[in-house]
């Protein structure tokens, strides 16, 4: 099976031609797998909205490469992007008069063009799509009147409507509460699984990251990246590495692979 996302030597960071560029993470490497959910863990600015904002091409890199299905992200259209990556970032949408179904279907651009007219299989995956993010008493309502979780839950739901084999979701669970972050991290796990998609996720429910991801990619500014599945990382000491707060703290793997969200 080969990687779905490559990523060779990148560097991020902000910068424009005119000024030397401000160096957030360098020396990465890694790679994400078709059918798997990966979660991106670090402690507070460690780079984890700057990796998935350059991953998804909303931001260049500043040298390296990213390469998704074989093909460089620097040579993507907006339009290719789109039909490959799907993104829900910690950016709130700017659209005051917007419903939930209507923001959802707008997931459906890519297949439909983003003035064309949606056929009942479009109409379908947006009520599929609600569904299962279990939204559905929402889609009437406007986004200013959501809050935070329901809001978060109404652009996961157009993302899933999207299609895309790749999702990137940055701090997807953020706002909700205990069992309103399992239950979604348990269904986009689900979508990696079932449908073969790529799910790569920043969280810092490290707890839940733990129990539910099927690899691990921790970062930091100090020890860069290291990849890996969560048992091998935790038998290794990489979480103590990255987290010196956790020094004297035992990962229990009958608790990182517990029945609960497995």
């Amino acid at each position: 099976m080969n990687p779905t996302i490559v990523i060779n030597d990148l560097t991020t960071g902000y910068g424009s031609v005119r000024k030397t560029p401000e160096i957030i993470s360098s020396g990465l490497n890694g790679t994400l797998m078709p059918g798997q959910l990966t979660c991106l863990i670090g402690p507070n600015g460690a780079g984890k909205s700057t990796l998935l904002r350059t991953l998804s091409g909303f931001q260049d890199a500043v040298s390296g490469e990213v390469k998704v299905n074989g093909v460089s992200i620097s040579v993507m259209s907006r339009r290719t992007k789109a039909s490959q990556l799907g993104v829900v970032l910690t950016d709130r949408p700017q659209m005051a008069n917007t419903t939930v179904e209507e923001l959802v279907a707008l997931g459906r651009s890519p297949h439909t063009g983003f003035f064309g007219a949606p056929g009942s299989a479009d109409v379908d995956k947006v009520d599929d799509a609600i569904r299962l993010v279990g939204i559905e008493h929402l889609r009437s309502r406007r986004l200013p009147t959501l809050s935070d979780g329901e809001r978060q839950k109404a652009m996961i739901a157009k993302v899933i409507a999207q299609e895309t084999p790749v999702i990137f979701l940055d701090e997807p669970t953020a706002f909700l509460d205990y069992p309103g972050k399992v239950e979604i991290l348990t269904l986009l796990r689900r979508l990696a699984r079932e449908e073969g998609k790529t799910v790569f996720l920043s969280t810092h429910d490290l707890e839940i990251a733990l129990r539910i991801a099927d690899t691990a990619w921790l970062l930091d500014r100090k020890h860069g990246l290291t990849a890996g599945t969560p048992s091998a990382l935790a038998a290794a000491g990489e979480f103590r590495r990255y987290f010196p707060q956790l020094a004297g703290t035992e990962f229990d793997p009958t608790l990182i692979f517990s029945k609960e969200c497995r």
